[in-house]
């Protein structure tokens, strides 16, 4: 952490006040709210194990919290990507509701993850293509404008280091970013032609080369890979639709983007985020996993 004048302070207040922002963090770098609570939850158990004069010889506990929690996430991060290898299927991001829709397991304001462009499901998908470290310096950089040399300090490596890992982040993001205007719309027009079972409207609303991911973790019936083709995903979501009688299709803010949820007798079984570009879908990201829905039911 940074220097300065040594403070006194044992003010809860104080300490409980970053939780907000240490969940903004680490669900931007683990892509799960579970795991991001987890993660919180474990920073806070540390700094209460520590002395009260511990305590007071840190110079700025939020610091402190936000180093803690880091490197709490790093070593998720670490063992998150073995068990992802045994991951059933495809693994998408847990989706976030608007935060007018969230549920008793948020229902403190000061937990709610702040829906910015850095959540966009596309963005986050970007993310998991990082090495930890290469996310950590880029997260915290960024987006959270954390200067270079507090970077550093948490990743215990060089300044000119963690400005190469982030560098090579932002091409990432460069790489992969995808134009989201006019989306709404999109996704309205979407929804109209699903629930129509319509093909050639949905062929025509999505990109030739477009993707749809799935995410149903092995509890639930999902593709295990992509489906790859505009025609393609077409035929796949009118099966899926002739499967499943009854479905309610609504439009919802997922991760502060227009979206999709499903529900099968008022139960969320899908929720759906989009990317589009040139008014059409590029890619779509159903998530069907009910362990990560739970923000959502």
């Amino acid at each position: 952490m940074s220097g300065g004048t040594v403070f006194v302070t044992t003010e809860p207040s104080a300490v409980l006040g970053e939780r907000r922002h240490l969940t903004n963090i680490a669900y931007r770098l683990l892509g799960s709210l579970a795991e991001a609570e987890d993660a919180v939850q474990e920073t806070y158990a540390r700094w209460y194990a520590l002395s009260s004069r511990q305590q007071e010889a840190i110079a700025s506990p939020g610091a402190w919290l936000t180093t803690v929690a880091t490197r709490v996430c790093l070593d998720l991060l670490g063992s998150a990507r073995v068990r992802r290898e045994r991951y059933v299927g495809a693994w998408v991001p847990e989706p976030l509701p608007d935060r007018t829709e969230w549920t008793d397991r948020a229902v403190d304001p000061a937990d709610q993850v702040t829906l910015d462009e850095s959540v966009h499901m596309a963005f986050l998908v970007v993310l998991e293509s990082m090495t930890p470290a290469e996310r950590v310096a880029f997260v915290l950089h960024d987006v959270f404008r954390y200067p270079f040399a507090e970077v550093a300090e948490i990743l215990d490596r060089s300044p000119g280091a963690c400005r190469e890992l982030a560098s090579s982040a932002r091409r990432r993001v460069r790489a992969a970013h995808t134009p989201v205007s006019g989306q709404a719309g999109l996704v309205r027009d979407f929804k109209q032609a699903w629930e129509a079972r319509d093909i050639e409207a949905l062929v025509g609303l999505l990109a030739p080369d477009a993707t749809m991911t799935a995410d149903g973790g092995g509890v639930v019936g999902a593709a295990l890979r992509p489906v790859e083709g505009g025609e393609r995903i077409a035929r796949y979501l009118a099966h899926f639709a002739e499967k499943a009688p009854g479905l309610t299709l609504l439009e919802r803010t997922v991760n502060g983007q227009p979206g999709l949820v499903a529900q099968h007798a008022g139960i969320t079984v899908t929720v759906a985020a989009f990317s589009g570009s040139g008014g059409r879908v590029t890619h779509i990201w159903a998530v069907r996993n009910p362990e990560k829905l739970g923000a959502w039911t």
